[in-house]
């Protein structure tokens, strides 16, 4: 769209930043949500009431006409004369939360409807649109299928079982069989139910049709995680491809963050300036790092030898079969490659069942994606198509194989190699906007004793 010519009458709604001026004149900032930078207004007192001008305040709504012109200060190069002006909604002074002085995060987590108005969570909600568009475009231009897999759900993708459970029993009633446990069958799906922490499983069985698809939705995990790096509710987005072993995996997995960066280096540049400028100042040159870069691929054995040998003293202690945690994969990509790093071929011990196993019969075909500044960033893995092996794996780790009947019989009819990896979206956020908490990359977060708005 382009922008109206100058000395053209036009028309401008909006939220008040600021007001000032002296006796003659007032310069109105005015904000639409639509960018980081306001409009000026400029209105000559002579020519509007002084009660409308007093209850034009910080938060207030306006609509203003007038001509677009060419702005005599700094700051703008253009500004509006304001010829009328409409009050829609007053904002007492007094009491409006957002004064021109710095807030802290936690104060704004308080008043989540109205961090949107912040110059901050502005560019960071820009940013969330923008990346959601480019995720369906990227897989949409691949020739990959969306699919929507199901929100509630009676099976546990992760084997975890910190799951939310749905019910419609009277909490205060609650049949009960014969054992003394809840009553599943009376309850509305005949069968105990939870909120998804994966749609993965699903996903799988959408590529050994359709061949490849991504699924992008809300997940939940009951986890009581008091973390700048944990959600009760956060989204996902999973591809599962047909016919792709770990290699392509990797591949995909590289192509698509670079992908989704340069989208926002060349499409959200203002926000990211602001970001970068206002809160972590480091964040241009990371983005940058992560595109100008190949990514290293090393295996998981050793990177524990690159940690072991580095002399370095962890907080958590390292050794062939530990879960690596942040303090490590930052080592490997910020001190000892300095590239965003791809680990493959965990031990099957630290991860799910449903990973492929290695011909040592001790790894599996996994991936994970690290990245400065965060860490894991990516999770994935090359599945296991074999029927045998994938068995033989729940029963080692005592899961119910009548949960996953479904699951196993996409590897008896026409089972196919096939691999997927997920990325959580608020995690890339926290990434693409240097925000140090992911509970301010949300609209409204869900975490541990709140779930306000």
């Amino acid at each position: 769209m382009q922008s109206p010519r100058i000395d053209t009458e036009i028309m401008v709604k909006g939220w008040v930043r600021t007001k000032r001026g002296n006796k003659n004149i007032a310069f109105i900032a005015l904000n639409d949500g639509s960018t980081i930078n306001n409009i000026q207004i400029v209105a000559d007192l002579s020519l509007f009431d002084e009660a409308l001008l007093k209850d034009i305040t910080t938060g207030a709504c306006i609509a203003v006409k007038g001509t677009l012109v060419k702005s005599q200060g700094q700051g703008q190069n253009v500004e509006v004369v304001a010829s009328s002006i409409e009050l829609y909604g007053k904002s007492d002074a007094e009491t409006f939360p957002l004064q021109k002085k710095g807030h802290s995060m936690e104060f704004l987590r308080e008043i989540a409807y109205l961090r949107p108005r912040t110059n901050t969570f502005g560019a960071v909600l820009r940013m969330r649109h923008a990346l959601a568009y480019a995720i369906h475009k990227y897989f949409n231009d691949k020739g990959f299928f969306y699919l929507h897999t199901p929100i509630i759900t009676g099976s546990d993708a992760e084997g975890a079982g910190e799951m939310f459970h749905v019910t419609t029993f009277n909490l205060s009633n609650v049949p009960m069989d014969k054992s003394g446990a809840p009553d599943f069958s009376q309850d509305f799906f005949g069968k105990p139910t939870n909120l998804t922490v994966s749609g993965q499983m699903e996903g799988e069985l959408g590529a050994l049709a359709l061949g490849d698809i991504y699924t992008f939705g809300p997940t939940f995990r009951a986890e009581n995680s008091n973390t700048p790096r944990h959600l009760a509710e956060f989204w996902m987005i999973e591809p599962e491809m047909a016919f792709y072993d770990l290699s392509d995996n990797m591949d995909l997995a590289e192509d698509f963050i670079k992908y989704l960066i340069r989208y926002a280096l060349e499409n959200c540049m203002d926000d990211l300036e602001f970001l970068n400028n206002m809160i972590d100042k480091g964040l241009l040159d990371r983005l940058r790092f992560v595109v100008d870069n190949e990514f290293v691929r090393t295996t998981y054995t050793d990177a524990i030898k690159i940690l072991v040998e580095s002399g370095k003293k962890w907080e958590y202690p390292i050794g062939w079969g530990r879960d690596l945690q942040a303090e490590h994969e930052r080592y490997l990509v910020e001190e000892h490659f300095r590239k965003p790093v791809i680990l493959v071929d965990y031990p099957k011990e630290i991860k799910a069942f449903y990973m492929k196993l290695n011909d040592d019969g001790k790894t599996v075909r996994a991936m994970d994606v690290l990245f400065p500044g965060i860490g894991e960033i990516i999770g994935g893995s090359q599945r296991e198509e074999n029927y045998e092996k994938l068995l033989a794996r729940i029963r080692e780790l005592k899961l119910s194989e009548n949960d996953y009947w479904w699951y196993l019989e996409t590897r008896k009819f026409g089972t196919a190699p096939h691999s997927g990896f997920g990325l959580g979206f608020e995690r890339l956020l926290l990434f693409m906007t240097g925000m140090s908490n992911i509970r301010d990359v949300i609209p409204f977060p869900r975490t541990p004793k709140n779930a306000e708005f």
